[in-house]
């Protein structure tokens, strides 16, 4: 894992650490969910306050430290703004076509409960 050497850099899991596992626990929630699948559909990276998850501040936090440190996104600071962005290229290269069959079933599931 590539380390934090200031409190402005975040520490990333790099290509070769990825594992699925990890990358499944981090897509396992509804809220972590919700995140990638706005990232999936951005022009580019999004900041943290575009997100308007129905939980605290903390666990808003938890939830962005998750997929970051599963591999799931990429957090870089742009003045005082945290702005994320889908690791897409990473986990298409490892896992091809895992994202995709994932989103496919997020949006599959929102429909049938009504919830897109």
């Amino acid at each position: 894992m590539t380390t934090a050497t200031d409190a402005r850099v975040l520490a990333h899991p790099t290509r070769d650490e990825i594992r699925l596992e990890n990358v499944l626990h981090a897509l396992s929630d509804p809220m972590r969910l919700r995140v990638v699948r706005d990232l999936a559909t951005a022009e580019g990276d999004l900041s943290c306050s575009y997100f308007d998850l129905p939980v605290t501040k903390s666990t808003t936090t938890h939830h962005f430290r998750v997929l970051r440190e599963n591999g799931v996104v990429r957090q870089v600071y742009q003045g005082t703004a945290k702005m994320n962005g889908l690791r897409r290229d990473d986990l298409d290269a490892l896992f091809p076509g895992l994202l995709d069959s994932v989103l496919g079933a997020v949006e599959r599931q929102a429909q049938r409960l009504g919830d897109s």
